[in-house]
């Protein structure tokens, strides 16, 4: 019904996260109807990005320059460490203009089922980075789910008899949301994060 060549651009734009064949078909279908020029404006963008965006040597966020603009900004504290599993976690906070210190990307969670254990991810190089002395406060900011308090766990083991303090995020009830859709883990933990008014 179509053309091996559209079927093919369908299957890999299905690879990205997030699309789903139907999306994969919309994205395919509105680049054919693109003009050629902006197709292949695109196309030479995805290469040349692909080819001058690296991970940072300290904290493995994307970046152009080595190191990063957060790890180059001498303004940033460098006592604290805020610990994330992917590259997207950072652009999250660094919305918020709520974290003034470094940040060290993971490149994931400890997951054994999925064959994911601390060897793929950057946690000898987090250790490597703690060995200077410079950071006196590692911050936990893994999702909440079971990868992302085992990974916690596990890095507060590792870390801890280093005699750097080490922290968790808050979790709790999100705000805009109403308390009875909230499960009874997300109750309890608001709970216990609780701060004065």
């Amino acid at each position: 019904m179509i053309s091996q060549s559209v079927d093919h651009l369908i299957a890999e734009l299905t690879k990205l996260p997030g699309i789903g064949r139907r999306s994969a078909q919309r994205i395919a279908f509105h680049l054919l109807r693109s003009p050629t020029d902006h197709v292949e404006a695109l196309a030479r963008l995805l290469v040349e990005v692909k080819a001058r965006v690296r991970s940072c040597s300290l904290c493995f966020f994307l970046t152009e320059a080595d190191p990063c603009d957060i790890c180059a900004d001498a303004r940033r504290d460098r006592s604290v460490l805020l610990v994330v599993e992917q590259i997207s976690d950072v652009l999250a906070f660094e919305r918020t203009q709520a974290h003034r210190g470094l940040y060290h990307v993971l490149g994931g969670a400890l997951s054994p089922l999925d064959g994911v254990g601390p060897d793929r991810l950057k946690i000898h190089e987090l250790l490597d980075r703690l060995k200077t002395g410079e950071v006196k406060e590692v911050v936990f900011a893994t999702n909440p789910r079971v990868e992302g308090e085992a990974t916690a766990q596990y890095l507060d083991r590792l870390i801890r008899p280093l005699g750097i303090r080490t922290t968790r995020i808050a979790r709790g009830v999100p705000v805009g949301s109403d308390l009875e859709l909230a499960d009874g883990l997300t109750l309890a933990r608001s709970l216990e994060g609780r701060r004065e008014l």
